[in-house]
């Protein structure tokens, strides 16, 4: 008989800005220190329409997706081990790969890995890269010996298990980077899946007080989920001055700010102005422009705050993602979403970019 008679993968490659084709990939030989996972679910993110539209430099051809929940199908002995996963259990993969042996690795800032670093993330890796499979996008995922993989709890649904990452951002951006604490005050700029998420954070942590805010009629429902999930302001800045609202109620200012923005420059002033005097700034978003409409810098200076970037995820926000998740203390369920599979996810991808016709959930999953 002619041909490969290998079980294969299907998967989505993103060729070039706008275009997505099927491809079949031979899935790969496992040894004693990687292993494959059956994808479940691939949550999206606003890199995921970046990368789509062309906002993020493609490259070469790749398979995005770096949310990923699934089945371990084939696993070694050694990254078993590792792991302390095996064959048949639910599991999340993060986005970074670690080699462990790195200065960075060794102390915990796997992000800043020599070997791999934001270059050589899961759903940006190029296809020509053996064995191809590097991103959710696809009915199998490869998991090489650098990986980092989660234990997902029993039970927990799929899809819901996909929150793990924005949820861990929710965690890291909201309370462990700024040092959220009870009693304080926290202002989160965007109402996202990851403002939302910094939201019940900082709830989480003992905020006394959270203020969340939206910009338009796009962020409406997105406004209505987060007081529903305990903000206890929710504000419209398209209408409404958030630092007026914020001192109308609490009569100061933040503690702590967390802006989650996208393409939304006039933000960060509004950031800076919302914070109190020793307050500190946790900036997650990006700009995606250098100019900064009414910012001035010497209110930093004079409140003396503490402005800190931040980028990505840690392994201890994840697990305590997983586990917040797991006890079912918020309706997750009931956010807005949109489930689609392989067929459905270009539509949903315009969608989020703002370049379909129809509107952007908050939370966007693929089912392959």
């Amino acid at each position: 008989m002619g041909g490969d008679a290998r079980p294969a993968a299907s998967a989505l490659v993103l060729d070039e800005p706008r275009r997505l084709s099927t491809r079949r990939f031979p899935l790969p030989d496992i040894g004693e220190d990687d292993g494959l996972v059956r994808v479940e679910a691939c949550g999206l993110c606003g890199t995921d329409h970046e990368q789509y539209t062309g906002v993020l430099p493609l490259g070469r051809p790749f398979v995005p997706g770096h949310e990923t929940v699934g089945i371990i199908e084939a696993i070694g002995p050694v990254a078993s081990q590792r792991w302390g996963v095996d064959v048949g259990d639910r599991v999340a993969v993060e986005v970074f790969q670690s080699c462990r042996t790195c200065d960075p690795c060794r102390t915990g800032e796997y992000r800043r890995c020599a070997a791999h670093g934001l270059g050589d993330m899961y759903g940006f890796i190029p296809v020509d890269k053996a064995p191809g499979l590097w991103g959710g996008y696809a009915t199998h995922q490869y998991l090489s010996p650098d990986s980092l993989v989660l234990p997902v709890p029993a039970g927990m649904d799929p899809v819901i298990a996909t929150l793990f990452n924005p949820l861990g951002a929710g965690i890291r951006w909201g309370v462990t980077v700024p040092g959220t604490s009870a009693g304080d005050v926290v202002a989160v700029l965007g109402c996202g899946i990851r403002g939302l998420a910094a939201a019940v954070a900082a709830k989480q942590a003992g905020a006394a007080f959270v203020m969340v805010t939206g910009s338009g009629p796009r962020d409406t429902e997105r406004l209505a989920t987060a007081a529903r999930f305990g903000a206890d302001l929710i504000v419209d800045v398209a209408v409404e001055d958030p630092v007026r609202a914020l001192r109308s109620v609490t009569g100061g200012g933040a503690d702590v700010v967390v802006d989650v923005t996208a393409k939304a420059p006039a933000a960060f002033a509004q950031a800076v102005a919302l914070a109190r005097t020793g307050g500190t700034l946790v900036v997650a978003g990006t700009r995606g422009r250098a100019d900064t409409p009414g910012f001035n810098p010497d209110h930093v200076v004079y409140k003396e705050l503490r402005i800190q970037g931040t980028l990505g995820v840690d392994t201890a926000a994840y697990r305590s993602a997983l586990d917040l998740l797991a006890s079912a203390q918020y309706p997750w369920e009931d956010i807005p979403r949109r489930v689609v599979g392989l067929d459905g996810l270009e539509s949903l991808l315009g969608d989020l970019s703002g370049e379909g016709g129809g509107e952007a959930p908050m939370h966007g999953v693929l089912v392959p």
